[in-house]
């Protein structure tokens, strides 16, 4: 299909006008505007930066061997099929970005920033003074980490609502993208609540089209008051460059995270003890749900876990928890696994096309179970052909010429 491309003065003028739109609220009070138009985002940026920290990661691995390029059996005999210089141990040297979200040096960053790293250093300010820091915690499931450096009196950044944010709203993404200090972009949030990608285990992201680079992985993306709305986590693309599809951890959810790292080491979730699927068109027809039903579809129930307990069969539609309507499985794996053990929950379900309403008391979510929420298949979930998540850490090896 032929692509329209909007003339050089449109395009212009559609983003004053989304500018406009975007931080009327807060242009008044900013000495840099004209006539109600932002002109400056200096001020935003001289906040947040000095939040903004470099995270350095080094990781040996295991050299693999090197395949055989020769068809000789004489030669492969010799070598054994495989060439010798390929064996041994090599340094991978890693680098993202954190936020420091609290003056005594604690420092959110994403977990596969700090995955498998035996060192990791702190890079503060463009005098890039570095720390050595303590590895607190780590949440694969939503891609949270939460490290330590020993220094006090840090520029900590301030937590915005990000259950407030919307489609539209104009964000700053804040970074060290290729090793380029306390990069800023800007953009708007281009939707709120994506999930289904597969990225992680519990996914409620906040897309943007701020530009999000190898390297600012960890790094904040905030509002125009410099409040931290995401933890910068992972792009789509085809090249492995910015096409202007990026992802962030709600501010929200991380701070939850980081107060469960902090205060256990670990992330403790709930558990009912069922596997969901969300419910499809089809699914509606063949159950023949009126209306336009929405929820997650029990399958499969752990004998014994909560929701079996409580009552609750294969082939229920969970509705709402505790008043609180559960479009899909996603939501539902959510929502259940915010909720602290020992929670009692009211989860509503339609049976048959009967309202039923259940009480359970919450367990604690067992080591490698499967999650509240996974699905065995969803077209909807599919990702784009040839489309790549890259996590935006940039690695590189160090080699004898380093």
């Amino acid at each position: 299909m032929e692509r329209r491309l909007l003339p050089p003065c449109v395009l212009f003028a559609a983003t004053i006008l989304l500018v406009h739109t975007a931080v009327s609220s807060v242009a008044a009070q900013n000495q840099n505007t004209r006539e109600g138009i932002i002109t400056s985002f200096a001020p935003v940026v001289e906040k947040i930066a000095p939040s903004v920290v470099t995270v350095f990661t080094t990781q040996t691995v295991s050299r693999g061997l090197t395949a055989f390029p020769f068809s000789d059996d004489t030669l492969r005999q010799f070598f054994g099929g495989q060439l010798p210089q390929g064996q041994g141990k090599q340094t991978l040297q890693g680098l993202g970005s954190g936020v420091i979200v609290s003056p005594d040096g604690y420092i959110l960053t994403a977990n596969h920033v700090v995955s498998g790293a035996e060192e990791i250093m702190i890079g503060l300010g463009n005098e890039l003074r570095k720390f050595k820091a303590k590895k607190i915690g780590t949440d694969p499931g939503t891609d949270v980490a939460l490290l330590k450096i020993d220094e006090n009196n840090l520029p900590a950044v301030n937590f915005a609502d990000s259950d407030k944010a919307r489609a539209g709203d104009v964000v700053l993404a804040i970074g060290n993208p290729f090793g380029l200090r306390q990069t800023v972009t800007m953009g708007i949030i281009s939707a709120v609540g994506r999930g289904g990608m597969g990225i992680v285990d519990y996914e409620n992201f906040i897309q943007t089209d701020a530009a999000i680079n190898m390297g600012n992985s960890g790094g904040a993306l905030v509002d125009v008051e410099g409040r931290l709305l995401g933890i910068n986590t992972a792009i789509f693309s085809r090249s492995g460059g910015n096409q202007g599809i990026g992802f962030a951890i709600p501010a929200n959810l991380a701070r939850e995270v980081m107060r469960s790292l902090r205060e256990k080491g670990r992330v403790v979730r709930g558990y009912i003890g069922a596997s969901v699927q969300t419910l499809t068109p089809d699914l509606a027809d063949a159950m023949k749900l009126k209306g336009q039903p929405t929820g997650a579809l029990v399958g499969e129930l752990e004998p014994n876990a909560p929701a079996a307990k409580a009552g609750i069969k294969t082939g229920d539609l969970i509705a709402a928890v505790n008043g609180k309507k559960i479009n899909d499985a996603r939501e539902l794996r959510l929502m259940i696994g915010s909720m602290p053990p020992g929670t009692k929950a009211q989860i509503e379900v339609n049976r048959e096309g009967q309202t039923k309403t259940f009480d359970i008391q919450l367990a604690e979510m067992p080591p490698n179970a499967a999650d509240e929420g996974a699905e065995t298949s969803s077209d909807e979930t599919t990702q784009p052909e040839k489309t790549t998540v890259f996590g935006g850490v940039a690695i590189t090896n160090i080699t004898d010429d380093i």
